[in-house]
């Protein structure tokens, strides 16, 4: 998860609000992720691609910050 908190940083996303394991990500344009924050365990590839979807970033945009 930090990682990907990391790239959507540089594609202009700042922290909003943290809601116990959630943490909200908005961009000045309106758009919003929420980034599940659990110890240990990376994100499953579905909710990957529904932030990924939410952020409106392609998965090509973010293999080019990784």
């Amino acid at each position: 998860p930090k990682e990907l908190i990391k790239i959507l940083k540089n594609f202009g996303f700042v922290e909003h609000r943290q809601k116990g394991s959630h943490l909200i990500l908005k961009h000045s344009d309106g758009q919003r992720a929420v980034i599940p924050i659990h110890q240990g365990r990376d994100i499953p590839t579905g909710t990957l691609r529904s932030i990924l979807n939410d952020a409106d970033i392609s998965v090509d945009e973010l293999t080019k910050y990784l």
